[in-house]
This record gives structure tokens, sequence and C-alpha cells, in this order.
């Protein structure tokens, strides 16, 4: 009785004593197995300290007469000598800099004086744009007009071994750490730039490599070859580096008439290397052409394959190889794409969804499934004549420019792919568009279903009308990254502002903001008003200046700010031309100076400026902002009261839509636009009043040659007003003011309710 007792009160601790009794028994185990286990030499020498990796080659702990021991981690203290200048860091401005990551392939081209403008410039205008860089050399002192488009190098010595050797140094000292490869040709080489990029991309760019066609020296006694000039060769960027301490010797003690036989001699007298045509089973194919051979007709093996072909007598020779290669690159394409079609629809039959699981086309994404109603992708409904899906919600709009183009192409394309498909014993002719559709889907492409009347002619020539249905898809193509340069929002914006007396009154809401959205969030932005007097007002300045009022505010908070200075400019004039005040502006600001043309509604804040930096680049491009504008109140709320706030995060809160019609707001660079005055000149000279029918949107476009960036802007908004439109401006600027006008009044669900409410209280 007492036995079972004792149990039951130590039963709830039983599994808790078998634990523990069973764990400290496997760890006597261990243990002594461990001890055991004396026969393995490993062993011995990992408790000695030291593991054998070789013959008598021991790794051991660096401390002497600690052999016996375990490895122990040191910590290395770090102490700051207070005695010794800190160095700052600095760090590279792009990443690809710091890691060391190089382009692959830099062009060469050697020109002459005769070949400039003809050979050289047909090489610029066919392959050189499909480089990363390429570079045109040429002996000339100092080339007085260069061809537009073209980077050219003087050397100033026309001498062909000369101007070789002042090119390849060139190479090394500027871009010999920038690039693995260095192909080098003369201008009378057609290049094939894709195959040439491809082969360099197989290539290891760590080693010494001289590619090209191998030819033997004047004599053919030695063994050693060097690349000919005239069908190109590459030249890595370690054997750039190896042989730039041996070009002075090799310029010196070579003697030779040809250019590249020179430069080949300089590479096997000091680094050893001969020309190959073959590494790394990459072979540099190439093609002599005959002297009146015609590009269409070559069909050989060697010419399709060919990375250059050589020589190339003419300019118009050129255009024609490269219209020859394109139409074999785009053959070779076209066979790849059906090939790699033929395969997918090969392996579907191995897949879960088996041939039902194959979209069309094959090898194109399949198209967007939304998983709900709000991400369905609506389909546009079109005819040949008219769109029924407009920009300014209109049912229907009139079909005209890249709208109108698309469609004719699209209609073309789909006659002569039916008649490739039914011929011969098919051949349609169409009549009309019954229906087209149209939809564009961000993961493939623009989606077409046409439905098209056709007239069928058969062999025997009977013809019938008929409907048919066809589905075409003009899928996106590689998405390709366009390099820009670099700019930063750390750049100093300078505002400037016209004010007329007729908006003096709308002064103070622009400082507020101004001051609430800059001045207290410490934004790198300087302001300057412009006051724009008419000649009255101008007479009468002394005794009452209309614009005492703004001069005041200004003056207060310059007070609230000690360091902030908000300087005028005042101008006489009758007609306030944009260009006219712009010219007063621009000669009392320096030339790297970012100024943000705004008006009198507009609400400046960081966001807007932060983007206004970052689009507006010097010598690249200028930004136009299309601004939200507020609807008019009086027409959107009627008898309702308009919501207090002013937050645009909530799209629900401001009523209003961007206005396209207005120009005033730009960001631009200084000398941008002096560049682009500069230009105007000569037509001002036969037209005075150019200035007033122009603004500076117009000088942009016409004169600069710069991009012309515009876009919506969310965070530039601008409170409701009616514009005061000057007929005296040119009649496209007074006809667009009008159009900003008459469109912010309010959209057409409210102005329709508007006039519907108007004709119950007339009818009543």
């Amino acid at each position: 009785m007492r036995l079972s007792s004792f149990l039951a009160l130590f039963r709830p601790a039983l599994p808790l004593i078998l634990g523990l009794s069973l764990g400290c028994s496997l760890s006597l185990l261990m243990v002594s197995w461990t001890q055991g286990d004396t026969d393995d030499p490993c062993g011995d020498e990992l408790s000695k300290g030291r593991l054998f990796l070789g013959r008598g080659d021991a790794l051991r702990d660096s401390r002497d007469g600690a052999g016996d021991e375990d490895f122990q981690p040191r910590i290395v203290p770090y102490h700051k000598d207070p005695n010794k200048p800190h160095k700052k860091v600095l760090r590279t401005r792009y990443i690809h800099t710091e890691l060391g990551i190089r382009d692959r392939l830099l062009v060469g081209v050697l020109t002459s004086r005769a070949t400039l403008n003809t050979l050289a410039v047909a090489v610029n205008r066919t392959v050189a744009h499909h480089f990363h860089r390429t570079f045109f050399f040429t002996g000339l002192r100092s080339p007085n007009k260069v061809p537009h488009g073209m980077t050219v190098v003087a050397h100033g010595d026309d001498r062909p071994v000369w101007l070789m050797y002042e090119t390849v140094r060139h190479l090394h000292q500027h871009y010999g750490s920038d690039y693995d490869w260095f192909l080098l040709a003369q201008d009378d080489t057609y290049m094939q730039a894709d195959r040439l990029s491809e082969l360099v991309g197989h290539l290891s760019a760590g080693q010494d490599l001289y590619m090209g066609r191998a030819e033997e020296f004047i004599g053919g006694e030695e063994k050693a070859r060097y690349c000919h000039g005239g069908y190109g060769y590459l030249l890595s960027r370690s054997l750039l580096a190896r042989l730039q301490p041996h070009l002075d010797t090799c310029r010196n003690d070579i003697l030779s008439v040809r250019p590249d036989e020179w430069l080949g001699r300089c590479i096997i007298d000091y680094l050893g290397l001969s020309c190959v045509e073959t590494h790394q089973e990459m072979t540099y194919h190439y093609f002599e052409l005959g002297k009146n051979a015609d590009p269409e007709r070559e069909d050989s093996i060697q010419f399709k394959n060919a990375f250059t072909v050589h020589p190339v007598s003419e300019p118009n020779l050129m255009y024609r190889l490269h219209k020859r290669f394109s139409h074999i690159e785009l053959e070779w394409t076209y066979q790849q794409i059906q090939q790699l079609q033929m395969q997918i629809s090969n392996l579907s039959d191995l897949t879960p969804e088996g041939k039902a699981g194959v979209t069309w086309p094959v090898g194109i994404n399949p198209p967007f499934k939304p998983k709900t109603r709000f991400e369905v992708i609506n389909w546009d409904y079109f005819t040949e004549e008219h769109i029924y899906s407009c920009i300014d919600s209109s049912p229907k709009c009139e079909m005209r420019g890249a709208d109108r183009a698309d469609v004719s192409a699209i209609l073309e394309i789909a006659v002569g792919r039916l008649n490739e498909r039914y011929q011969p014993q098919l051949r349609f002719r169409k009549r009309r568009l019954l229906n087209g559709y149209r939809r564009f889907d961000p993961t493939r492409g623009m989606e077409y279903i046409l439905d098209l009347a056709l007239e069928a002619f058969t062999q025997k020539g009977h013809s019938q009308v008929i409907a048919k249905r066809v589905n075409l898809l003009r899928p996106l193509s590689a998405v390709e990254i366009i390099p820009m340069p670099y700019v930063t929002e750390a750049t100093r914006v300078q505002v400037i502002l016209p004010v007329t007396a007729q908006d003096q009154d709308y002064v103070g809401n622009f400082l507020d903001m101004y001051v609430m959205n800059t001045l207290d969030t410490h934004d790198n932005v300087l302001l300057t008003f412009l006051f724009i007097y008419d000649p009255f007002d101008a007479q009468r300045v002394s005794q009452t200046d209309v614009f005492a009022g703004i001069k005041a505010m200004i003056a207060e908070v310059e007070k609230r700010y000690g360091d902030v200075k908000i300087p005028w400019i005042s101008v006489k004039t009758e007609v306030p031309s944009q260009v006219k005040l712009m010219d007063i502006i621009s000669k009392k600001h320096p030339v790297d100076t970012l100024f943000f043309l705004a008006s009198i509604w507009t609400e400046v804040n960081s966001d807007f400026l932060n983007r206004c930096r970052m689009n507006s680049i010097s010598n690249w491009q200028v930004f136009f902002p299309i601004h939200f504008q507020e609807y008019n109140p009086a027409v959107i709320y009627r008898d309702q009261q308009p919501s207090a706030s002013s937050s645009f995060a909530s799209e629900s809160l401001r009523d209003g839509h961007f206005d396209r019609h207005v120009f005033d707001e730009a960001c631009f660079y200084n000398a941008d636009y002096m560049s682009a005055r500069t230009k105007m000149a000569a037509d001002i000279l036969d037209n005075e009043e150019l200035l007033e029918s122009m603004d500076v949107y117009d000088i942009f476009v016409r004169y600069s040659g710069l991009h012309v960036f515009r876009a919506v802007e969310p965070a530039l908004i601008q409170k409701y007003m009616r514009r005061a439109c000057n007929p005296r401006f040119s009649e496209d600027i007074y006809h667009r003011c009008i159009l900003s006008n008459l469109e912010s009044l309010g959209s057409r669900s409210h102005l329709a309710m508007a006039l519907f409410e108007q004709e119950q209280a007339n009818s009543t």
C-alpha cells in the first residue's frame, strides 16, 4: 500500500528522471569514444594545432610557442590618432566604377583628310551607333568642320605609322581602364557591329590577344603573322597595357610603310604574340570584296558569316552592304523565331496543360488575366475614319495622326499575311474595315481584332466578297535602358515669378505657399519677382507704385527670415512676351542657373522642385510640366460647399484636369536658353515680331536641339482662375489660352448637370 502511494506521488516526475538518466548515459558514451580514438593521424595533428596541406607544409598558429593550442580569434582594436588629420572616404559616382566593371568594346576608325567627309561619315551612319563608343582618328591638325554626330580625334600628323602610334597611345591613356577590348579598323571597312559585340562577349578579357586576319610579313620567312588593318583587329586591354611601355621604342626602331604591319611587328618583337584568327573556338570571320562586286548578289557562306568586309571603295557601297547584311540578319531572326516556335509546340505535349497551354503567338507572353473587374483591360472600338475612345471623353472623334497611321499599317499587314498564307489558290483585296478593336496589354503589346470585308479571287478569275476576322499582335520589343547624364537633387532652383498689375491680388497666396513649402523646409530655392509695368503705370511709379503692396509683403518675409533675400526686377513693356522677359532675366544670372518659370497661381512644393532638378539636364533636356488645373468651383459645387482640405493625395478632394494647353511653367538651365536664343538671332533680323509670336517652349523646340520633356506633374497644382488672353500675342498662343479657359470650367458631366439644372429652372 505504501509502495503504490509512493509511486503515485513520483509518477509525474518519472519522464524527467528517465530523460536526465538517458542524456547523461549518452554523454559519457560519446566521451569514451572520443578519448579512445587514438589511431587517427588527423586527430593528432589537429590536437597539436597544425594540419598538413602537402609535403612538409603545415598551417601553424602565428604566435611562437603556441603550436599546441587551438586557434583563437584576436580582436584588433581601432584607435584614432587625434594628432593625424582624418581622411574622408571618397566614393565613386557610379557603382560599376567602384566594382571595377568595364564596358566590353571600344571602336577606333582610322581615317584621313580625303575620306573624313565621305567614307568615315558612311561608317558613322551605318554601324557606329550600334557600338558603345566609336572614335574617328585622323592626322589633321585641327579639322575645321567636323561632320555632325562624330567624335573625331585629331593627332596633327597624317603619316600612317605616326597616326597608328598616337592612336594606340591615346586609347591606352584615356580608355585603357574603361574597356576590355579595342577594335581598330580603317574607314574603308564595313563592320557587323552585333557580331563583333557577340564575339568579344565570348572571349575572356583577362588574357593577351591579338586577333584578326593573319597576314605574312614582306618576304614571308617568319612564322609570326600580323593582323591586316583593312579587316580590323581586336586588342585586349591587358595586351594594350603591356604594349604601352614599348611604343616609343617601336616608333624609333621599326621601319615600315604600313601602320598595321608596324603594329604587328611591335607586338611580336616585344610581347612575343602573333596575330590569330581563331581563339577559344571562336573565329574572326572576314570577307574580301571584289572590285565590281554587287552586295545584293553575294550569297556565299563566307560573306554571310563575315564580321568585316574590305575594301569598300565608296560611301554608296557602304550603304548597300549595310542594307544587305540587315536583310541577312532579319532572315536569320525570322528563322530562329520559327525554330523556337516549333520547339515550344513540340515540348508543349510534355507539359501538364498539353497543347492547350500554348498561347498565340507561340513564344509571346500570354494575355493578362485580371483578378478583379477593376483590372480588366478595355478594348477600344474603331473604324477607318473614327475612333470611339477619345482623350477628352468624347464618344466619337476623328481618326488622325499616329492613330490613323497605326490602323493603316495594321490593315495592310493583315491583307498581306492573308495573301502569303492562301496564295496561289486565293488572292485577297481589302474592300473595307467592318469592325476594329484594339487594346494595349502591358505584358505583351498592342492587340488587334479586325473584321474585314475582303474580295477573294480564285486562280480561274472568279471573285466573291467575304467577311474574315483576323487577330494581330504588335509585340513589345526588348526593354532598352537609355543612358542619361548624372543629376542630383541638390541643385539650387531659381524661381522666376512674372507679376502684372492684374495679378497682384493673388501674390499673397503664392507667398504663403512658397514660405510654407520651401523656406520652412530649408529647401535650396531662390525666388525673384519680375514686376511688369505698362507704360502708363511706369510714368506714375514715383507717385503711386501699383506694386507697393507686394513689395511690402516681400519686406515682411525678409524681416521674418533674416537670411532670406527676395529680389525683384522691374520691366516696362506693352506686350509682356515671355521671351522678352526671359532675355532680361537671363542676363542677370550665371549660365549654370537652373530656372523655374512659375505663374502666380502655381503652388510650389518640394516634390515638384525635386522633379524639376531631376528632369532638367544641362545641354541635354528641358522640362515643361503639365500642371493640374482645378475646375471652376462655381460650376463644380454650385450650391454645395467645397472641401476645405487641399491635399492632392486623395484624388476625390480636388476636381480638375491636367491642362495640356498651357506652357507657362518650365524648368531649364540658363546656358541652354542662351544657346537656343543665339541660334534664333538670325531669324529675328528678318522678322522683328518673332519675339511676340513665340514663347520659351517654341524656342527650345525650334532652335535648341535638346530633348523637350513634356509630362503631367501631379505635384504642380493651380487654383482656378480665368486667364487674361492677350490678342496681341500670336494666334496659336491666344487660341491655347482660350481653350485653357474653356476646358477649365468643368468636366463634361459637370457642365451637362449645370445645363440640365438651368433648363429645369427656366422651364419652371
